[in-house]
């Protein structure tokens, strides 16, 4: 499994990063959590096709634009993107629709 934040590297990417890093944790996932950031998490956004940052993916797919400071939240796109892995999920939410 793969788990990656990416961003432009602001405070809020940063942010996202430290909480998703904690959730893998507290879920019991082991690998790390990989952080993209400048020309590099920009080029990967805008190959997903999501408008909006920072972004949680899963195994290369989108699962949550934009920043919640909910853990819980978080935990639920991961559960959600390991789920899928695979299966068209139709929106980009994580589960939150």
């Amino acid at each position: 499994m793969k788990i990656q934040v990416l961003g432009s590297g602001c405070a809020t990417c940063k942010k996202l990063h430290e909480i998703t890093q904690k959730a893998a944790t507290e879920m019991g996932i082991k690998e790390n959590v990989e952080y993209l950031t400048g020309s590099k998490g920009t080029q990967a956004i805008i190959e997903m096709g999501v408008m909006q940052s920072p972004v949680l993916a899963v195994n290369g797919e989108p699962v949550m634009t934009g920043f919640t400071p909910d853990i819980e939240k978080i935990k639920k796109a991961i559960t959600t993107g390991m789920q899928t892995k695979g299966k068209a999920s139709g929106c980009n939410c994580g589960g939150g629709c």
